[in-house]
């Protein structure tokens, strides 16, 4: 198991940054604290390089306790500045200086990557397409220079995933797509390409795959004439198809009282210790070390992450007509994108991502033939167009709500059965939400 020490910066980083853009302090000494916080994050890859050299020097006893060590610290600070990260999504969110929100939904946690995949599961897996991507009336399939550079923001990468964990998780029902979602979160933070660490065992790619496993599972699904285990499309793919075949391996095995236990969980188990390891065990693999220190932990934190993947993941039910479905969909092409304070305006995101009022003047424009271009901040846009009943308001009209003596220090774009798309807050992405107390709908076009 190797270690990313950057991510204790990075956790403390991401706090401060949060801090600054809630803060009362003047937009001067916000962007100077930005600049100053970017410094740190951009540091952070390389200090944690030289720690893992270092560790590697370590004679083999050594390296485990060490890097247990390391990743405890980094969970310690993770918990410890929690009081300083944004607040949960329970409340509204307060406003930044730019009348946009900074603090209703707290920054990621970073998540450790894992050994690997499975080494000893043998069975063929049959062809899978590599047509063209057409997910829940998403088409936009995020790039590279779209998704973000900062360490601070490694949440942000999931926005080039979105499509392919949709896609992936449309193969079979016990495998969906948040939980494809929590796993290369666990496995690799949503890293891709030639940048993607190599764990000492060998695994590669954002799926941590091993080259057996990755021989017998590869495939060309981007269409890109290459078979890629670094590629973001080859990897999610290939890990749909090696879940799906686990999951249904493991449920026969269930029925036939072979194992026992919950087959999803059996099968992320599967996926880190092999799925070998669970017939062996007759269930969740236990009594080796690398069992109860490893897969078990994997597992549950899978488990648990499931959730806050659903919110960025789940487009609702893509039933949209008219102008209003065409915004809604322009915003839904950039989920998982960050949040980026004063980012965002009628072309795009900008500086790596959207604020609130960035994405909705983005929608808006995009959609409507005439170009609609809205003014750039979330107070002035509630001067746009005509107010309704919150209860009479359809896919496509904005929302607004934070209100504060200057109006409304948010704004989201209505996706219908209370649900919303917005950017909501420093160290967050482009997510789906419940609608806020207290919001009021206008409609715009």
């Amino acid at each position: 198991m190797s270690v990313d020490p950057s991510a204790i910066i990075v956790a403390v980083a991401t706090a401060l940054g949060g801090a600054v853009h809630g803060s009362e302090a003047p937009p001067a000494l916000k962007d100077y604290g930005t600049q100053q916080v970017q410094q740190i994050t951009d540091a952070a890859p390389a200090i944690g390089q030289q720690v893992n050299d270092a560790v590697e020097q370590l004679p083999p006893e050594a390296q485990g306790a060490v890097q247990q060590a390391i990743t405890d610290t980094a969970d310690a600070v993770q918990e410890a500045i929690g009081a300083y990260s944004p607040p949960p999504e329970s409340a509204s969110p307060p406003p930044d200086a730019t009348g946009d929100t900074t603090g209703d939904i707290p920054a990621a946690e970073h998540e450790p990557e894992s050994d690997g995949t499975v080494l000893e599961y043998g069975d063929p897996v049959e062809q899978f397409d590599s047509t063209p991507l057409a997910v829940s009336g998403i088409s936009h399939l995020p790039t590279v220079s779209d998704a973000p550079t900062r360490a601070a923001s490694q949440l942000g990468a999931i926005a080039v995933f979105v499509p392919w964990f949709q896609k992936a998780g449309s193969i079979c029902d016990g495998i969906k797509a948040p939980v494809l979602a929590a796993l290369y979160s666990a496995e690799n933070n949503f890293r891709y390409g030639a940048s993607a660490p190599v764990s000492p065992d060998g695994a590669r790619g954002p799926g941590q795959f091993m080259p057996g496993t990755w021989a017998k599972y590869g495939r060309d699904a981007d269409g890109d004439g290459k078979v890629d285990v670094l590629a973001v499309g080859d990897s999610v793919m290939a890990s749909g198809h090696l879940l799906c075949d686990m999951y249904e391996e493991i449920d026969s095995w269930k029925q036939a009282g072979l194992v026992s236990g919950d087959v999803l969980d059996l099968t992320l188990a599967g996926y880190n210790a092999g799925v070998g390891a669970v017939r062996r065990s007759g269930g969740m693999p236990s009594g080796l070390p690398d069992y109860e220190n490893q897969t078990k932990p994997y597992v549950a934190k899978i488990r648990a992450a499931e959730s806050r993947f659903a919110s960025i993941l789940d487009p609702g039910s893509g039933d949209w007509g008219g102008v209003g479905g065409r915004i809604v969909e322009a915003a839904l092409r950039y989920l998982g994108l960050p949040y980026v304070w004063g980012g965002g305006n009628v072309n795009g995101p900008s500086g790596g991502g959207f604020d609130c009022s960035g994405l909705t003047s983005y929608a808006v424009h995009a959609a409507t033939t005439e170009n609609v271009s809205l003014p750039r901040t979330s107070e002035t846009q509630w001067n746009v167009g005509t107010e309704i009943p919150l209860a009479d308001a359809r896919p496509g009209d904005l929302l607004f709500g934070n209100w504060g003596p200057a109006g409304p220090g948010h704004v989201a774009i209505y996706l219908g059965s209370g649900k919303m798309v917005h950017a909501p807050t420093t160290g967050d992405v482009v997510r789906i939400a419940p609608v806020f107390d207290g919001m009021k709908a206008r409609r715009v076009v």
